[in-house]
């Protein structure tokens, strides 16, 4: 265990890499990228908007050993019990090579850089892929002049994180020889368009959303808030479980915000995406995310269970009203449940009296 606060040098040359110093360089060559990540099967990133604080022990108690600066990209030893710090409820927290993490505040992420295509396929008459992000994050150069996402008018270096999904709609190699994709939405979209390097994405195939159980007509998904839990049910068979986070009882002041509140009752799913960017909110509680994936739509005011990636606190409310899980756990709950997604367009929306229904119980 080390015995003094780590320094920013210090971080740099054990492995971690802080997202202002990227900040400070131009646009890195993909090896270049990838040669400052460290090498491990299972990392972790600071998916907060700010730094976190590297702990000697799995407290808030504990000796501060350095700040972890936002994107920050470190080895995920292991996920172990320690104390919740005050007015929050997990308890998880991560270890590093360097100290202790709390968990809530580190996306679990992987470095698996993929083949670049160097022919788009062709669907149903449609030239394009899905295709989900497998690094720990990705740099985005805009196409179009001027941002129109509010997120991207917001941010110094627009990445795409990993587990987010996103439409390929062209390829690119510049004089280095480097491959890069076209990326867009198509969902909710502003009408941004970037280019990015082709290996950060692994293309989606009909497998990815091939049925679970197509043979199962009975099915039924509770949401229980009060354990912020899933379940998924065939007939009175309980056959997926996972923790969620469910909205919000406080808005960032910590005022009781009713409009947060995931709403109770049965509620069929209307319709499913393979990703979309969600929006909405006002100002200084608004907020604008691309490429949220494996959106399964239950209520219409746009309540969803979806991907989420910007948060690990599974198992606390905190959302807008959505049912926060896991990239894992929404792609299993998407190829579940009723209405089924064609890869193209990915998309599909049903009529009443709608498709899997969601039960949302306070326990």
């Amino acid at each position: 265990m080390l015995s003094k606060p780590i320094s920013r040098r210090d971080f740099l040359k054990t492995g971690f890499l802080g997202a202002s110093a990227l900040l400070m360089r131009p646009w890195l060559a993909w090896a270049e990228m990838q040669s400052q990540w460290p090498q491990a099967e299972l990392l972790g990133r600071n998916c907060v908007g700010g730094m976190i604080n590297l702990r000697a022990r799995p407290s808030v108690n504990s000796q501060s050993l350095g700040n972890v600066y936002e994107d920050t990209v470190f080895v995920w030893l292991r996920e172990v019990v320690g104390e919740a710090p005050a007015g929050l409820y997990s308890r998880r927290w991560v270890e590093t090579p360097e100290g202790y993490l709390y968990a809530p505040v580190v996306q679990p992420v992987r470095n698996l850089p993929n083949q670049p295509l160097s022919v788009l396929p062709e669907r149903a008459g449609v030239r394009g892929m899905w295709a989900e992000v497998t690094i720990p994050y990705v740099d985005l150069r805009l196409i179009n002049e001027a941002p129109q996402s509010p997120w991207f008018k917001e941010v110094l270096k627009p990445r795409l994180y990993y587990s987010q999904v996103i439409w390929v709609d062209d390829i690119r190699t510049n004089e280095q020889g480097q491959i890069f994709y076209r990326v867009n939405e198509r969902a909710g979209t502003y009408g941004d368009v970037f280019w990015a390097a082709a290996e950060a994405f692994r293309p989606l195939t009909e497998e990815d959303l091939e049925p679970i159980h197509p043979e199962v007509t009975e099915k039924k998904i509770v949401v229980d808030l009060n354990h912020q839990t899933l379940s998924c049910y065939e007939g009175n068979n309980e056959v997926y479980f996972c923790r969620v986070s469910s909205g919000a009882k406080y808005d960032y002041q910590g005022n009781p915000v009713e409009e947060w509140a995931t709403p109770l009752g049965p509620h069929p799913i209307w319709r499913k995406l393979v990703s979309i960017h969600m929006s909405g909110g006002g100002t200084g509680a608004g907020w604008d995310t691309p490429g949220v994936a494996w959106t399964s739509l239950f209520v219409g005011t746009g309540v969803a269970i979806h991907s989420t990636f910007w948060h690990n606190d599974f198992g606390t409310p905190r959302s807008h009203g959505c049912v926060n899980v896991t990239p894992e756990d929404a792609k299993w709950i998407f190829r579940w449940t009723l209405p089924y997604v064609p890869y193209e367009p990915g998309d599909v929306m049903v009529e009443m009296p709608g498709g899997t229904m969601v039960e949302v119980v306070e326990g």
